[in-house]
């Protein structure tokens, strides 16, 4: 049976799937806590990774070494960059790229990763495809959008810093494990989709708007993940 691994940053991503998730065993690994069961008749382990793009990539290498990993999904919250994302509404990424790095000095581009094939890494279009057709079971049905998602070490929230990566990257939202996660899942040859709901407008507001709305949008972009384990 295949088996589904499903990574948060935040505590607030993820209580709600443990919530309802049956036999669940837990295994302490590299700092996180996976845990192991059953949810929506499918085999799945929820991991919650913590923030940064470190620690999203050494929980998922964990996750993909320990425990037999057919899919990865990413759920979580994020920031808009895209001028038509309003909070609650969902971004599916078409891809991922880390927004902050940067060796221009040697003549690439920004987010280019020197040396790798890649730098701007492609979900499962299969998976994208379920998030877009698992959209039409929600009531209310959120606004969905698919797009780049870009990732950095740091909360933006400024409008100066939003319209940095719309003009260099044309990202959809901005957060901060997603691409990191996306990196360590091309590395393995593991299908991935991230799927982010937005819980501020990435400006000079964002920090009180994060606040108020993370547990809605966490629970926006988990309805869908359980939709799509539904039907996988």
């Amino acid at each position: 049976m295949m088996k589904i691994g499903i990574i948060g940053a935040m505590e607030e991503e993820v209580a709600g799937l443990k919530d309802k998730s049956t036999d669940l065993k837990v295994k302490q690994i590299a700092g996180s806590y996976f845990h192991e069961g059953t949810l929506e008749n499918k085999k799945i382990v929820i991991v919650q990774c913590g923030i940064g793009k470190v620690n999203a990539a050494v929980c998922t290498q964990a996750l993909i070494d320990n425990f037999d990993i057919n899919y990865v999904i990413n759920t979580g919250v994020a920031g808009g960059v895209y001028e038509e994302l309003d909070i609650g509404d969902i971004v599916i990424s078409k891809d991922a790229v880390q927004h902050d790095f940067d060796t221009t000095a040697f003549g690439d581009g920004l987010g280019v990763i020197p040396r790798m094939g890649e730098s701007f890494f492609k979900a499962d279009e299969k998976l994208i495809d379920l998030a877009k057709t698992c959209i039409h079971f929600l009531n209310p049905r959120p606004n969905v959008f698919i797009g780049r998602i870009a990732s950095g070490d740091q909360f933006i929230s400024s409008l100066e810093e939003k319209q940095r990566i719309w003009d260099n990257f044309k990202a959809y939202c901005a957060e901060m494990e997603g691409a990191s996660i996306a990196h360590t899942c091309y590395l393995n040859k593991v299908p991935f989709v991230i799927i982010r709901s937005i819980s501020d407008k990435a400006d000079n507001s964002a920090d009180i708007n994060f606040q108020e709305f993370v547990n809605k949008a966490s629970e926006n972009s988990n309805k869908i993940l359980l939709e799509m384990l539904k039907n996988l």
